[in-house]
């Protein structure tokens, strides 16, 4: 089950990635042309912040069930034993927390842009909540176990 689970996470990692990188690239086009912000801008950020809500969800399932670097780690080993090690320490607590802030980035972002006027604003504020976000997610990314 871990496995199907890891699987599925590292698969939607993908997904994230590349919905992120359009929804920069469509923003900072809008910015710098200063477009209309259409419906396809603004369809693009709410699939980005559903897969990163979705990609959370799996990862809270690895995490508190069955992930051997989580929750089941943590209160076997003692916190104390998880921060020593750094390869718990960065499953176990860096990456969830960083990516758990850089969802709620993205969130407030595409929350934000539900009620600002003007279309340089919207396309700013995608760039900027959406950009942050991203930046965040790639920083904690185990990329040695991705491949």
């Amino acid at each position: 089950m871990y496995e199907i689970f890891q699987l599925i996470h590292k698969a939607l990692f993908f997904v994230v990635m590349i919905l992120g990188l359009a929804v920069l690239a469509k923003a900072a086009m809008g910015l710098s042309s200063k477009t209309a912000f259409a419906e396809t801008d603004r369809k693009l950020g709410l699939f980005f912040m559903i897969s990163n809500h979705t990609q959370l969800l799996i990862g809270l399932v690895l995490y508190l069930f069955l992930s051997p670097f989580g929750l089941n780690a943590i209160n076997g080993l003692g916190m104390s034993a998880v921060m020593k090690n750094p390869e718990y320490r960065q499953i176990a607590v860096e990456h969830i927390t960083t990516n758990l802030i850089a969802i709620i980035l993205i969130t407030i972002g595409y929350s934000i842009n539900k009620r600002a006027f003007g279309d340089v604003v919207k396309h700013k504020n995608a760039l900027i909540f959406y950009g942050l976000g991203l930046v965040l997610l790639l920083s904690r990314i185990p990329w040695d176990k991705l491949f």
